[in-house]
């Protein structure tokens, strides 16, 4: 292009000199900058026609969507809220399925493959991958879709990576909301994803159908190094990569798993927990994995357990909810916020004991609060 002198008032285009060595990766020494009169800005949408978009399947609205939900910003609360509502009798539909693991164990490497084969077959899928968020920023570190190329470029596939905010156990809050958004959308299979430490297997756990704990192969040992309580957790024990040189001692562990399950008490009623082994490089193992899912989703639904978890998660839910907002409102309290930095030093000092320090600050905040 021909691009007009940066002091030349009579051309509607600005070019400012570009700076060395720039992100976008370009050698131009000339920098194109939209004229102010045509700015480039996103379109407010009302939440109708957020909700209309979700629900016509338009990846572009349920990225605005999910962004909505999972903002802090108090004004967005009551959008996020009415969004849910009205998209609420679109939810329900998709098969939830939890993945859990210790870091190494190939957890984005398993959903990826995974994830391939079933949106080969016609199915929809939705990721959330929770990753831990960094403490400078506030941003996701992991960087899933960065992992997941094939899959993110897939149009079957709806990827969405969310910093966890610092919540305990590395769970974004807002995953289950996410859930229903993609569940509105008609994805047939939303598949989460947890950092594997701390908390957030039992938080995923209680928002998923179906919960599947992803090892590496390693010696029947290996048990004692994972918490009994996660096990329990799991409605499927999975090996990961059963390939090459790892390929044997795979099946050994998973052979040791198998045994070692038959003395734990089982997550669902009436289901064994399995012990199984797979191959996210060569795909070995994956359909049985997903036939088992299958079973596992038949026995649920026919003995009345699949409705039963989801109707104790939606109240769990709730209550969580109201944990939160109680939480949130006590910290912000104009008496809890002056009295706070007193009753913090006098604990750390050992001048006043943690409990009449909390006594204390409860006063305050119901003493000025509405009956």
């Amino acid at each position: 292009m021909n691009a007009p002198h940066p002091e030349d008032p009579s051309h509607a285009l600005h070019v400012m000199p570009g700076v060395k060595g720039g992100h976008d990766g370009l050698p131009g020494h000339l920098r194109v900058v939209v004229p102010l009169s045509h700015p480039h800005r996103r379109r407010a949408v009302q939440v109708a026609e957020l909700a209309e978009g979700v629900l016509a399947g338009d990846r572009v609205m349920l990225a605005r969507a999910i962004t909505l939900i999972e903002s802090n910003a108090p004004a967005h609360f009551e959008q996020a809220q009415e969004l849910l509502t009205r998209i609420l009798p679109h939810t329900g539909g998709a098969i939830r399925i939890g993945i859990t693991g210790v870091p190494g164990a190939g957890k984005s490497t398993l959903i990826e493959a995974l994830g391939m084969k079933l949106v080969e077959e016609g199915k929809k899928l939705a990721v959330t991958a929770v990753d831990p968020s960094s403490i400078l920023t506030g941003g996701s570190i992991l960087g899933d879709k960065t992992r997941m190329e094939r899959l993110s470029a897939h149009p079957g596939a709806f990827i969405r990576p969310s910093p966890s905010g610092g919540a305990l156990g590395g769970v974004a809050r807002k995953t289950r909301e996410t859930i229903l958004l993609f569940e509105a959308a008609g994805y047939d299979v939303v598949l989460v994803e947890t950092v594997g430490v701390g908390q957030s297997e039992v938080t995923v756990r209680s928002m998923v159908d179906f919960f599947l704990l992803v090892l590496a192969p390693g010696a029947g040992d290996e048990l004692q190094g994972i918490k009994k309580g996660v096990v329990e957790l799991a409605d499927a024990v999975l090996i990961n990569k059963a390939d090459g040189a790892s390929r044997n001692l795979a099946l050994m562990s998973r052979a040791d798993y198998e045994r070692a399950l038959h003395y734990i008490q089982p997550s669902t009623e009436g289901w064994t927990t399995p012990a199984l082994a797979a191959s996210s490089t060569t795909g070995e193992g994956l359909p049985e994995l997903w036939a088992m899912v299958q079973r596992f989703l038949e026995h649920a639904r026919g003995r009345g357990l699949f409705e039963q978890r989801r109707r104790e998660q939606e109240r769990a839910w709730m209550r969580a909810m109201v944990e939160e907002q109680l939480r949130e409102r006590f910290f912000n309290h104009p008496s809890v916020l002056t009295l706070l930095p007193e009753m913090e030093q006098a604990v750390a000092e050992g001048r006043l004991p943690a409990a009449s320090a909390a006594a204390r600050l409860l006063k305050a905040f119901d003493g000025d609060s509405p009956a």
